[in-house]
């Protein structure tokens, strides 16, 4: 489940440092200095609502969790990441091409909020990591349901758990070493 989190992490933080760095050499209707400062207020900020929003649903469903059964279907880290990545590949490219034409009007400041969405992303992945290290297991969306939308969506019924040597992702979505 904290695999699914994850998956937006990279592509949201690079292509957004990407588009700050060349929003800081467009000077902007504002200037560099503002669009800078107002731009790192909306990064800290952007972090901080994303890491924060929906946690005491992702709670609720570990909390209800069962045990994986033998008929249930989970994915492999990679699997899940590369089909994220696919179904929200045009948002991340609007979101960039945004962030890139916001540079006009406020530099960088475009690219760092959608650089503080992938920062908000791997913290709540990692703050799912740490319950999944409290518990010692892990909490996987059955495959027919990772399909229907977030991983704490009110269409996901219940998480499964595995031990915590399970399938190829550690705690917290990352690759298992």
């Amino acid at each position: 489940m904290a695999v699914v989190v994850r998956a937006g992490a990279a592509p949201m933080w690079w292509p957004g440092v990407l588009a700050a760095a060349v929003g800081a050499c467009v000077p902007g209707l504002t200037g560099r200095r503002i669009g800078l400062l107002a731009g790192a207020a909306l990064f800290l900020v952007t972090a901080a609502v994303v890491a924060s929003v929906r946690t005491r649903r992702y709670g609720e469903l570990a909390g209800a969790a069962t045990r994986a059964g033998r008929g249930d279907f989970l994915q492999d880290r990679d699997v899940t990441v590369r089909l994220w990545r696919r179904a929200h590949r045009w948002w991340l490219l609007g979101a960039f091409l945004a962030a890139v034409a916001s540079a006009f009007v406020l530099p960088a400041a475009g690219g760092l909020v959608l650089a503080g969405a992938g920062a908000g992303l791997w913290l709540k992945a990692v703050r799912l990591g740490r319950r999944e290290v409290r518990d010692d297991v892990l909490y996987w969306v059955r495959a027919d349901q990772a399909g229907r939308g977030r991983p704490a969506s009110r269409r996901i019924e219940a998480y499964r758990t595995t031990g915590p040597m399970a399938g190829d992702a550690a705690p917290g979505g990352a690759r298992r070493r």
